[in-house]
């Protein structure tokens, strides 16, 4: 709900601070006083486009600011919110300036922010019905979504949704396995020529770092043994060490036996080394033989490194990949010698989702065309105390082909009007004058108002060209639908501004070759002042006067 409206030096408001309430709010004033500046000021707030020429004369910048709360919960408007990552509680406040240059500034919530995220935003706050062009009932593309608020079968448009999700996911399955299907019988040839060609190679998990430790040992392989030897002739030739521990040990069991066991120790410490020596003279020796000086089985080596990485670079692998490509070439073969029968059970499930799918979505179409002929029947309804009972409103339902399916079922819908017997039905803006799209769209939003995502909604002399018993009804109606929205109107009938819960005066006065517009809220005798004004013209006569206090009586 707009709160506060703050303007700054905008064509003739210098300065004007205005706080709403909810409920009706009437806005009224001699033609020209500048009603519509307040409408071209607010309208810089939802996202209009800012010109230079709106900007007072002799001043170098205007600014608007407006406070809305956010009692009215908008999940657009939320998902916005978090999406741009503006913190908003329950308050959201919008600044916009704009200097002789051209250049502006716009702050929500004091975060800068462009002028389309300030148009999205502005068009879930506030709707305005009029002289502006509008993004909500006038633009077909949101018919829809509007009939199926009001219809309230929130249930069946999940179940569309969830089962359009899993006829799309069968459809992609599917897809997707045709064309991997596909791609394999293009390459089938290759395939068999790689599966054939890495089967005869049969490479190994960790079968490079093998070859490449074998290959760098092969290549020492003198120095190697030449260690080797030397060690094994230092524990066997010379002093011959297993001969010493033998002679130490004789010397020992001996000692050992004048002192009954004492050295027992030690001898059982020269029995383990005897044997470590043994095992590492016969370890010296076996690792010898191990040690190969043949070059035919080094050149053997090489060439199996070089087959092995001549392959990896072939399929753009690595050689520790090459087992896992052998395996993923001999699955792309299976899938095109069992494929078919995978694809038959895929078409079989997407088949399954389609029909999951038409049901669910023909249920939703049934249930629009039962919330379509209530809305038809509450707004024809209206049109009558409109002056407009020979006008024909009714919302046309379509099915679309599969390419028009959605997430939304497969229907398009937009309202249509005819304002005459003999008129065709077309579209709301393009059939209706602007008095007569005022009051259809006042019709329209009498019976949307509970469903509506928006809780401001501003009517601009919805009241042209009617009066008496007519604007009374257009009266009447806002303020019915003021019960469940704010609604701020514009009028120059006595019979609307009677209706209102708050009225607004706007006035023009010149001091000094200087004019300004200002605005000034209207309470007991000046609002019915004001009224009688409006009855009377010029000169307010008694008559007007007492028809005024009429008029609020009613209200």
């Amino acid at each position: 709900m707009l709160q506060a409206l703050s303007i700054r030096n905008v064509v003739l408001i210098d300065k004007l601070d205005l706080d709403f309430k909810s409920g009706l709010s009437v806005l009224t004033g001699e033609t020209g006083a500048g009603k519509s500046i307040l409408l071209d000021s607010l309208g810089l707030i939802l996202g209009s486009r800012a010109e230079t020429a709106l900007i007072r004369q002799g001043e170098d910048k205007l600014s608007v600011s407006a406070q809305f709360s956010l009692n009215h919960n908008c999940p657009e408007l939320r998902t916005l919110l978090d999406e741009y990552e503006i913190e908003a509680g329950d308050e959201l406040l919008i600044k916009r300036s704009l200097t002789r240059d051209g250049k502006g500034k716009i702050f929500i919530n004091d975060q800068p922010v462009g002028a389309k995220l300030l148009k999205e935003i502005g068009r879930c706050l506030v709707e305005v019905h009029g002289q502006f062009d509008n993004q909500g009932l006038l633009n077909p593309a949101n018919h829809q979504d509007v009939l199926d608020a009001y219809g309230s079968y929130k249930p069946l448009l999940e179940k569309v949704k969830a089962a359009y999700a899993d006829y799309k996911a069968a459809k992609a399955a599917r897809i997707n396995a045709e064309n991997n299907i596909r791609k394999a019988k293009e390459d089938e040839e290759n395939l068999r020529h790689w599966v054939d060609e890495l089967e005869k190679l049969s490479p190994k998990e960790g079968e490079e770092e093998e070859l490449s430790r074998r290959r760098q040992e092969m290549m020492n392989a003198e120095k190697i043994l030449a260690g080797l030897n030397y060690a094994y002739g230092a524990l066997t030739e010379g002093a011959d060490v297993q001969s010493a521990i033998r002679s130490a040990q004789a010397a020992m069991d001996k000692a050992d036996a004048l002192v009954e066991g004492k050295y027992q120790t030690i001898i059982e410490m020269l029995d383990q080394a005897l044997i470590d020596i043994s095992e590492t003279v016969n370890e010296l020796e076996q690792a010898s033989r191990d040690i190969s000086l043949n070059q035919n089985e080094l050149e053997s080596i090489e060439e199996r490194l070089y087959a092995l990485r001549g392959l990896a670079r072939k399929h753009n692998v690595t050689v520790a990949d090459l087992p896992q490509t052998l395996a993923d070439f001999r699955g792309r073969l299976s899938t095109i010698e069992m494929g078919e029968e995978g694809i038959t059970a895929l078409r079989k499930t997407e088949e399954n989702a389609k029909l999951a799918y038409i049901q669910a979505a023909n249920d939703l179409s049934s249930a629009r065309q039962a919330a379509a002929l209530q809305l038809d029947n509450n707004v024809m309804a209206e049109l009558p105390p409109l002056k407009m009972e020979k006008a024909k409103f009714i919302t046309i339902i379509e099915k679309n082909d599969e390419s028009g399916w959605s997430d939304k079922g497969f229907n398009t819908v937009y309202f249509t009007v005819a304002t005459n017997p003999n008129s065709p039905q077309g579209p709301l803006n393009k059939i209706a004058s602007g008095g007569e799209l005022a009051r259809f769209m006042l019709a329209l939003k009498v019976n949307l108002a509970q469903s509506s995502s928006v809780n401001t909604m501003i009517f601009d002399e919805v009241d042209a060209g009617v009066g008496g018993a007519t604007a009374q009804a257009v009266g009447e109606r806002l303020a019915r639908l003021a019960r469940d929205v704010q609604v701020l109107v514009v009028t120059h009938a006595p019979q609307v501004a009677a209706c209102g819960n708050n009225h607004f005066k706007v006035e023009k006065a010149t001091v000094d070759n200087v004019t300004t517009t200002s605005v000034r809220e209207l309470a007991g005798t000046e609002k019915s002042e004001e009224i009688a004004r409006m009855l009377a013209g010029e000169v307010i006569t008694d008559a007007a006067r007492a028809a005024a206090k009429v008029l609020l009586g009613a209200e």
